[in-house]
């Protein structure tokens, strides 16, 4: 009987090792944490505008997605900047969860940008961008999370996109002043997309004229239109999405606000499974980005920003979205 009892007991304990293991392979199954990568430009911006006039404001797509996005997910920033300006940009992150890992630190002078801002919007006034010349994008090996590529010279834009071919959802951005010099590069960035972002009159520089016509005829899974004061309208198979803007925040400089759309959506509706069901709150996310964003210059108010300031912005865009419903 003593040998029986043992028998059973090793019996139970070989299924309870055996379940243990299941255990085991379940845990180490589980995905990993979602990634999100930027991949854009770094600037030093002059503007003028209501607010006065500031020179060598650091700026530039990709950090205004990244700490937009970092409010909610970790990072990773693929970028140029020349070596005189790595500084500002390891001062401006801070403790934010941005890897900078691929931050390319160039003997270049920094990618710079002048705008106006008349009636709430940016006005270009040209650039200075030699550092695409000397810039190899390098991107991690097999990412295969969502990626945005922020809007850079169009040579190198489609460049990024073509190496990180592998992510899951690949967005792109554009800008007004490139659409126009290099029409055939921007529509290659198009092409290579799965989500674009534009604004309406980048859309009708491209030839745009209905919103989902162009979606279908460049075979997007998704263009997001930014309207400025008007919001934002996401465009899919399912139909499109609109989110109002905020009208009672303050509207200070809108660089950047684009960018900070497209960080508070992607970073909001990968950590929520990326269902078409999420799209109108994870837009109500952007827009609540790009409400702190314009409230300072340049990166200084969405720099600042906490999550808890986040939290409550979004809850005001929601509670417009609601009173509209």
């Amino acid at each position: 009987m003593r040998e029986q009892r043992s028998a059973s007991g090793n019996a139970r304990m070989s299924r309870r090792s055996s379940e243990d293991a299941r255990g085991d392979r379940w845990i180490q199954a589980k995905p990993p944490p979602p990634q999100l990568l930027v991949a854009g430009s770094i600037a030093l911006d002059t503007l003028d505008g209501p607010f006065g006039q500031v020179t060598d404001e650091l700026g530039g797509s990709a950090l205004y997605f990244a700490l937009a996005a970092s409010l909610i997910v970790p990072v990773t920033l693929v970028a140029p900047v020349g070596v005189a300006d790595t500084g500002k940009v390891t001062a401006v992150i801070g403790s934010r969860p941005v890897d900078t890992t691929f931050l390319h630190v160039l003997d270049a002078p920094t990618f710079r940008w002048r705008a106006h801002q008349h009636e709430g919007r940016n006005v270009d006034l040209g650039s200075r961008d030699s550092i695409y010349d000397v810039w190899d994008p390098v991107v991690p090996e097999g990412f295969a999370g969502w990626a945005f590529v922020g809007s850079v010279r169009p040579d190198r834009q489609w460049q990024l996109m073509e190496r990180l071919g592998g992510a899951a959802l690949l967005a792109a951005d554009s800008m007004l002043s490139y659409v126009r010099a290099l029409p055939a590069d921007a529509l290659e960035v198009v092409r290579r997309a799965g989500w674009y972002f534009c604004n309406h009159e980048e859309f009708a520089a491209m030839g745009g004229n209905d919103p989902e016509g162009f979606r279908r005829q460049w075979s997007l899974h998704g263009l997001v239109v930014k309207a400025g004061s008007r919001g934002v309208t996401a465009y899919t198979g399912d139909g499109a999405v609109h989110v109002p803007a905020l009208p009672d925040r303050p509207m200070v400089d809108t660089t950047g606000a684009g960018d900070a759309v497209a960080g508070g959506m992607l970073a909001r509706w990968l950590t929520t499974g990326g269902k078409p069901g999420g799209l109108e709150e994870a837009l109500a996310w952007g827009v609540a980005c790009a409400s702190i964003t314009i409230s300072g210059i340049g990166l200084r108010a969405i720099a600042a920003a906490t999550r808890e300031q986040l939290d409550e912005c979004v809850e005001e865009v929601l509670d417009c979205l609601r009173r509209q419903s």
